[in-house]
């Protein structure tokens, strides 16, 4: 019996129908959209195979190096921009989140190293009250002055004025003629007997006043229990200059800035406290050769100081990398305290020649127009020459400039390099042959 399906069914089975078509005509719609893709994505390839046969091709009639030399190019000139980035944006972080904590450490370090006392400026000079003491102190045929010499090691300078002058490389021996010299004014009696005997009894002198000068120093700066001949040398210190700065004070003024760092870093406050005392004490050694570094090491050693403390001694110019936190705590403070503006005196020669050393370690690199240094040298202007130096290479060209300062110009303090890069463009109408030009 045949089956007979109604106009519902019917219905039903054609919508289906439609769907499915609609269906396949969106599948094959997307298939095309696909191909056209593919085609391009294939063309792409092709063309940057195109480009690599190229280069192959290239690099086949050239030598290993050669290509090798050519691969390295390209590549640095890729990566250029990248590592600019990279850098500019590694220094914007550290700068926000280290610029303001490390202005509020040092400041309130520098408030701690306020010194209460002002520092004394050996002259080394006496005034004489009269033509007669100046004869007294010649004597017949120079015989007084030439035992003085003799006694103190020092040399006497007079003039036509009543001035007279002590010359001597060691400060201690120059404070010890003086001394001597004013007690024999006092006295009278002016014979190279009685200058032996002076000068004899000053030098004893001398040792308590070492002795008194130097414990009175580690007492300011909290340091107990050196042994005795360190504490004498710690004494010299009053009698030190370097720069027209005081040895005593700028120590003193350096331990409390170190201190007050160490404070805030959490650092080991015995080993910066000595460090800090102890980092110039080359500089009163007069029975040695080498830098005032050298010689305060082997002092140090010679006592058995903490190998700490001897490394913060030997780390303080950087001649050698620091061996711990505290070593650099006592390099920022002791560049802190010598090179705040007044803290020293220095010849307007060796002013120049160490400005014009920094200039000259700048202009050795390419791509450098001009170069000018300012603030003692802690600040340089370099001016580039743009057709050389694009805006990428600009970072990396100050950082190699700021490594090589770092290497060859060993100041005090920190160096800013700042690269100016202008790019001028100049054009000139031409003067039409109707203008008039009267």
């Amino acid at each position: 019996m045949p089956q007979y399906i109604s106009s519902k069914d019917l219905l039903t089975q054609k919508e289906q129908l439609d769907r499915k078509a609609g269906s396949l005509d969106e599948r094959e719609r997307l298939l095309a959209k696909k191909e056209i893709q593919l085609k391009e994505k294939i063309a792409e390839v092709e063309e940057a195979r195109e480009q690599e046969l190229e280069i192959l091709s290239r690099a086949a009639k050239l030598s290993v190096v050669k290509a090798k030399e050519l691969f390295l190019k390209k590549l640095e000139k890729h990566l250029e921009s990248e590592v600019a980035k990279k850098l500019q944006a590694a220094e914007e972080e550290l700068q926000e989140k280290s610029e303001e904590k490390a202005k509020e450490i040092l400041v309130e370090a520098m408030k701690h190293g306020a010194v209460d006392w002002a520092a004394e400026y050996s002259v080394s000079t006496i005034r004489l009250s009269d033509e007669d003491v100046k004869g007294k102190i010649i004597g017949k045929e120079g015989r007084n002055i030439r035992a003085f010499e003799q006694a103190t090691g020092v040399e006497v300078e007079l003039d036509e004025t009543l001035d007279l002058r002590l010359s001597c490389f060691d400060s201690v021996r120059r404070e010890i003629a003086k001394l001597a010299l004013e007690k024999l004014i006092k006295d009278g009696r002016i014979q190279p007997s009685r200058i032996e005997e002076v000068v004899a009894q000053t030098k004893k002198q001398m040792e308590q006043i070492l002795l008194h000068e130097g414990r009175k120093l580690c007492q300011a700066v909290g340091v107990y229990n050196l042994p005795l001949e360190l504490i004498k040398m710690l004494g010299r210190y009053k009698f030190r200059f370097s720069y027209g700065q005081n040895l005593a004070q700028h120590t003193l003024e350096e331990t409390k800035i170190g201190v007050a760092i160490t404070e805030e870093l959490k650092a080991d406050q015995a080993v910066v406290r000595l460090g800090c005392l102890l980092h110039d004490i080359g500089k009163v050694v007069s029975d040695g050769e080498g830098g005032h570094v050298r010689l305060g090491v082997d002092l140090l050693k010679k006592y058995h100081l903490p190998e700490e403390v001897v490394a913060c001694v030997a780390e303080h110019h950087e001649d050698k990398p620091f061996s711990s936190v505290e070593s650099a705590i006592v390099w920022i403070a002791d560049a802190v305290s010598g090179s705040r503006p007044g803290a020293r005196y220095e010849p307007h020669e060796e002013y120049l020649k160490r400005m014009s050393h920094i200039e000259e370690v700048v202009k050795s690199f390419s791509g450098v127009e001009e170069v000018a240094a300012y603030q003692a040298g802690r600040e340089v202007r370099v001016i580039v020459k743009p057709e050389e130096v694009s805006d990428d290479q600009l970072t990396i060209l100050a950082h190699q400039i700021a490594q090589k300062l770092d290497e060859d110009a060993k100041w005090v303090g920190q160096i800013k390099v700042n690269l100016i890069r202008e790019k001028r463009v100049v054009a000139t109408v031409p003067v039409s042959e109707n203008a008039d030009t009267s």
